[in-house]
């Protein structure tokens, strides 16, 4: 099964940054294989490497002003032109859980993320982890009226989780650790009385 969905752009005043992004080939095909444990079971393949993509290209050219996917990692010996820092993403982990094995009527997706921020050079500059949840109601799964295959069940707890993914990824990276120092270590601009003040909103507004 592979995830499709759709995803809302962040709409918050941007960083005055370039960014590199540097997709591993593992985080690029992001699946997880669940075999069957029991004759009255089905084998899961759940595919969220496309979503992953599209989702993390979406919310990084949301933040920053400026954003490169970059074709290789960086380093000494061949560092990343043009960019002001460099986030590497990776899944560290991903369960699921469907009715039939818990006894709980959701369908649920749950992932753990770690970024991997370095510098154009190929140094480190710490990781930040981070979790996402997402779930779907047994009631929307087909045998109800207008209810869906346990397929798109799974799908639509994979987006739900992406989702939220995002929306924490926006509202928490400038107190993520690595992320301040590197912020705090950033030389000081001169004000622009024309330009707007940058304030953390309390809530972020999506363009659906």
């Amino acid at each position: 099964m592979i995830v499709q969905g759709e995803f809302p752009t962040p709409l918050i005043e941007k960083l005055d940054q370039t960014l590199g992004v540097y997709y591993e080939d593992k985080f690029k095909s992001h699946e997880i294989f669940d075999e069957a444990k029991s004759r009255g079971q089905s084998d899961w393949r759940i595919k969220t490497g496309e979503a992953q993509i599209r989702l993390w290209d979406l919310i990084f050219s949301g933040v920053f002003s400026k954003t490169l996917t970059l074709a290789e990692r960086p380093s000494s010996e061949k560092p990343a032109e043009g960019v002001d820092l460099v986030i590497i993403p990776h899944v560290e982990e991903l369960q699921y859980a469907i009715p039939s094995h818990t006894q709980i009527k959701v369908y649920e997706i749950w992932m753990r993320y770690r970024f991997e921020l370095i510098n154009a050079a190929g140094e480190p500059l710490g990781d930040w982890k981070m979790t996402a949840y997402g779930k779907t109601p047994q009631n929307l799964v087909m045998g109800i009226e207008g209810g869906q295959s346990k397929e798109e069940a799974i799908n639509l707890a994979a987006i739900m989780a992406l989702r939220d993914a995002g929306a924490h990824f926006v509202t928490s990276f400038r107190e993520a650790e690595p992320i301040a120092l590197w912020l705090d270590g950033l030389p000081a601009r001169e004000d622009d009385p024309n330009e707007k003040k940058f304030s953390q909103p309390e809530s972020i507004e999506l363009n659906q």
